[in-house]
């Protein structure tokens, strides 16, 4: 139904940046918002970043904020997270996710409310 591909994950160096893209197709036109999760080795996967659709309100994780910003381009179906002043515990997997369910607006920041899942991109941040 709906695809998702992440790209752009890499190696760095604190203070660096990196810029991570998250390709949709397929029923993307059922989506209504589109989030970034990461997952570091031994811990659980936290959400990151959201943003709506329709009006590309924007949400972060108060350990981002400040640093991250994400952006959709509805025409394209793809979702982006510009990485700036990072972090070597940034470092994870991190995972683009869909929302096809209308939630009035808001966003879901719990993993068990995304509906679809990307395969993960690896980003290393180097002290």
């Amino acid at each position: 139904q709906v695809q998702l591909v992440e790209s752009g994950g890499g190696l760095v160096q604190a203070g660096g940046s990196l810029r991570l893209s998250c390709a949709g197709s397929g029923r993307f036109f059922s989506i209504h918002n589109m989030a970034w999760f990461r997952q570091a080795p031994g811990k659980e996967r936290e959400f990151v970043a959201a943003i709506t659709w329709s009006r590309s309100s924007a949400y972060y994780a108060d350990s981002v904020k400040g640093r991250f910003t994400i952006s959709r381009d509805n025409a394209k179906n793809t979702v982006n997270l510009q990485m700036n002043s990072l972090k070597p515990e940034d470092t994870a997997v991190y995972y683009c996710a869909a929302d096809g369910t209308y939630r009035g607006g808001t966003y879901a920041a719990l993993s068990t409310e995304y509906d679809y899942w990307g395969q993960g991109t690896q980003v290393t941040v180097s002290s």
